[in-house]
């Protein structure tokens, strides 16, 4: 039987960077994956994501912007590929937005000049917009477009033969965890899952806490080509209402206008990709582009499907859910990563660093408000 310190199920973006982190650190380590890069599937798949150094969600995630970009950076110097362009973040939402006043706070807590503007300023700025004068609006720099599909070939052809691109399940043992795949057999003395939506599968224990949401994602051939380009179109996203947020990039790939609803779309199983998102699933995309950002409106000339996985609301460590899940299994020789909720893929590198830490160095714990500890069946 193959022998290795640490197995890493699930390459995406958190699973990848843990194993990069592991190989550089010179663990003797394996990854095991059956999706491979330019995959329509998987979590981490598509051409890209958004990067933003101050986060609405939680107040602690700004130094672990700052961790994550530090990584990235490293990669884009090591690799001479593009990883990010930088970009601004517009943040608009309707008089009293939560989310425009939480991100608003995260940068002034760092000591950053007040990044409010009014909404005839941004429309000045940005001419592809046509915000209602009375809403909140906030321009951040620190912003970017994340290439995901870039980073995934980076980060799978630097493990090169340290990858297994084969599906494996996994047995723990007293001594380890045993990972069996079509071809091979091998024991780890530790193992990381960073399954996506199918951690609650592996784990049934977890399912419960757990909700995978089919989001629909869109592609808009915009009214005003001019206006939408990179360097002189933001990343946006508005809050229009309870449940009703929608987000955007530039046109960077001559593509058209990406946007998508960020609300929970229905509860689906980890293996639902399909069918192509419908324009029904689109509609709140194309009215909010219509009414907000008419610069960026047009038929729907492409669509994908991403699945979000969601944690529930913790209840002893309270939070609002959509948190993620970084730490030991209990009584295992397992480490769990998953449950991103739409807005990780940021964090991969700083997220990997922890990972590898958790299955090499006992005595270390990652925050609080990450571990299972905060919901009563795992305290």
């Amino acid at each position: 039987m193959r022998k290795c310190e640490v197995a890493v199920l699930g390459l995406g973006l958190m699973g990848g960077a843990a194993l990069g982190k592991l190989l550089e650190a010179g663990v003797d380590a394996l990854g095991f994956d059956p999706v491979g890069p330019g995959s329509d599937r998987g979590s981490s798949h598509g051409s890209c994501r958004i990067f933003r150094r101050f986060n609405f969600e939680n107040p602690n995630y700004t130094g672990l912007s700052d961790e994550a970009h530090a990584g990235w950076i490293r990669l884009q110097s090591e690799s001479g590929r593009t990883v990010l362009t930088e970009t601004p973040v517009l943040e608009a939402g309707r008089p009293g937005s939560a989310m425009v006043a939480s991100s608003r706070a995260a940068a002034i807590a760092t000591g950053r000049a007040d990044p409010v503007m009014t909404a005839a300023q941004a429309n000045k700025e940005f001419p592809a917009f046509n915000l209602p004068g009375d809403w909140d609006v906030v321009v951040q720099d620190g912003g970017a477009i994340l290439h995901t599909d870039v980073i995934m070939r980076l980060m799978r052809a630097r493990a090169a033969t340290r990858v297994i691109a084969e599906l494996a399940s996994f047995t723990p043992r007293r001594d380890g965890v045993s990972i069996r795949t079509a071809s091979e057999e091998v024991f780890a003395e530790r193992a990381i899952l960073a399954l996506g939506p199918w951690l609650g599968r592996a784990l049934p224990e977890l399912a419960a806490l757990l909700d995978v949401t089919r989001q629909a994602v869109g592609w808009f051939a915009p009214s005003r080509a001019d206006s939408v380009v990179s360097g002189r179109f933001p990343i946006f996203i508005l809050d229009r209402g309870p449940d009703d947020i929608v987000y955007g990039f530039p046109d960077f790939e001559q593509r058209g206008v990406k946007a998508a609803p960020h609300n929970h779309g229905p509860v689906v199983g980890p293996d639902d990709w399909g069918p192509p998102a419908s324009d029904a699933e689109l509609r709140s995309v194309s009215e909010a582009l219509a009414a907000l950002v008419p610069g960026a409106a047009g038929p729907i000339i492409d669509r994908d499907v991403c699945l979000y996985t969601n944690t529930a609301p913790a209840d002893i460590r309270r939070d609002a859910g959509e948190e993620f899940i970084i730490d030991r299994w209990p009584e295992s020789r397992l480490i769990v990563c998953s449950a991103c909720s739409g807005h990780g893929a940021k964090f991969a590198p700083a997220i990997g660093q922890r990972l590898a830490r958790l299955a090499t160095d006992p005595s270390y714990q990652a925050e609080p408000f990450f571990q299972l500890s905060r919901y009563s069946q795992f305290a």
